[in-house]
């Protein structure tokens, strides 16, 4: 089995509604999000998929991120209401999207973990299901 990771980065502002502590308060991060992708077989260039193109998949997905406040995002708007945009459900969000683009890539790579980190110290991981 082969994994691949790639890292990318944004910045962007939230903040934490219903949380008791500093983070209820509109504050900002530069996040850095890492994909992992994974499968059984490489191709002709010996690459289970080409960097430069997860790459450009990871950039489309995390795009609408950059430079905004992350509460007012649809993707962050529930039937329940609004869903926090934390680390945690940033990674779940991310996973599924990643999902979705691989599908059209080619059969036999497919999303492994997405992991978001908010801070140098501190992340989420997110594994599927």
């Amino acid at each position: 089995m082969f994994e691949l990771t790639v890292k990318r980065r944004f910045a962007a502002a939230h903040k934490l509604e219903g949380y008791d502590g500093k983070c209820s308060a509109l504050h900002g991060h530069t996040w850095t999000v890492e994909v992992t992708v994974a499968g059984r077989r490489t191709d002709q260039c010996g690459m289970l998929v080409d960097f430069k193109i997860l790459k450009e998949m990871v950039d489309g997905i995390i795009r609408q991120f950059d430079h905004v406040y992350l509460n007012d995002l649809e993707c962050f708007q529930g039937p329940g209401g609004k869903i926090n945009p934390t680390a945690e459900n940033l990674a779940v969000y991310i996973y599924g999207e990643v999902k979705g683009a691989l599908s059209k890539i080619g059969p036999g790579v497919s999303p492994l973990a997405v992991r978001v980190w908010e801070s140098p110290d501190a992340s989420a991981l997110y594994r599927g299901d």
